[in-house]
């Protein structure tokens, strides 16, 4: 079975040679330029991040609760290239199950490793918090993304198509 590790996370991060990008909590989408994203990912067919806007401006998912949170990657510019969200998982109900939400990298970044950076940081935030991840992918390129990454095909938990058991979690099987 794959896990994942942090160690080996921050391993690979000093590999990839990410400098000129920088991975950033988002707390206030307010302060964050956000329209450009929109507009790709719109063009792109991928309406789940407008959703993420509306979402968090509705307060319906602001990525409050234990645990959770919206990680952006900015280049130099401060520019964001990125952006991942955690959240607990909604319809398992059990709060040691997080799940990857609202994952999305601008096409121009794509193949550069801004994905993996980002998810690792993300996964190396989720182990204090989480057992368990779980995912929703539609797309066969994200389902190669994630299983290289780790995770796990299947549809067991509710509205997932992935999942990763996290580091230490192992013998709860």
């Amino acid at each position: 079975m794959i896990v994942f590790s942090f160690t080996r996370c921050k391993r690979r991060i000093r590999r990839t040679g990410m400098e000129g990008f920088e991975v950033r909590k988002i707390n206030l989408l307010s302060q964050v330029g956000f329209a450009e994203v929109v507009k790709e990912s719109k063009r792109e067919g991928f309406n789940f991040v407008t959703r993420l806007v509306h979402d968090y401006e509705s307060g319906d998912n602001r990525f409050s609760l234990p645990g959770e949170a919206l990680y952006g990657v900015f280049n130099n510019d401060g520019d964001l290239v990125a952006l991942g969200g955690l959240n607990q998982d909604p319809f398992s109900k059990q709060p040691t199950i997080g799940r990857l939400r609202r994952f999305y990298v601008r096409k121009r970044y794509r193949r550069m490793r801004i994905g993996t950076f980002l998810l690792e940081y993300i996964l190396s935030k989720a182990t204090t918090h989480f057992q368990l991840i779980v995912l929703h992918t539609d797309t066969k390129e994200a389902d190669k993304f994630y299983v290289s990454s780790g995770f796990k095909r299947g549809e067991e938990l509710p509205n997932s198509s992935h999942f990763l058991l996290l580091k230490g979690n192992e013998d709860s099987e």
